[in-house]
């Protein structure tokens, strides 16, 4: 199965705005990020390449999306050298008519619960692309007042570069 027509304006090369919050309630750490989206596989999946940095190092990452037995349920592995180190994350989810894909996976907290990620890609017309993180806190951990369960985490905000 290919992948939707909905995810192939995604494919291009991106440059824009990666803001990450360490810390929910603080302000956002900005740098700039550029992304390449391509087809793979004879169409069957997209892949997202990307970088960034934080604390001026140099950070990248690769998202491949592809579709299960209906192009409505997504999966997807996600790595990124910074937020995953040296684990793959794999998720499963969702592609919503308009194109916006909506994915999840866990990783591991040490002494804890495993954590839920959420990675959410919109294509705001053919030359906007944004990709959202979220942190998804455990049904377990006791939220502390003025916080939510989910949380931003990473917003990126691409533009189509022009050639």
């Amino acid at each position: 199965m290919s992948i939707p027509e909905s995810l192939i304006p995604m494919t291009g090369e991106w440059t824009g705005d990666n803001r990450l919050w360490l810390d929910p309630g603080g302000p956002a750490a900005v740098s700039q990020t550029t992304a390449s989206a391509a087809l793979a596989a004879q169409g069957q999946f997209l892949t997202l390449r990307y970088t960034w940095s934080v604390d001026g190092q140099p950070q990248e990452g690769l998202l491949v999306v592809g579709c299960e037995k209906t192009p409505d349920r997504a999966i997807a592995a996600w790595i990124d050298s910074w937020h995953m180190a040296h684990q793959m994350m794999f998720c499963r989810g969702d592609l919503q008519p308009d194109g916006t894909l909506a994915v999840q996976g866990t990783y591991s907290a040490p002494g804890g619960p495993d954590w839920g990620w959420r990675i959410v890609l919109d294509a705001r017309g053919p030359d906007r692309l944004v990709m959202t993180m979220i942190n998804i806190a455990p049904d377990s951990m006791d939220i502390p007042p003025g916080r939510n369960r989910e949380e931003l985490a990473v917003e990126a905000v691409y533009s189509r570069r022009s050639s």
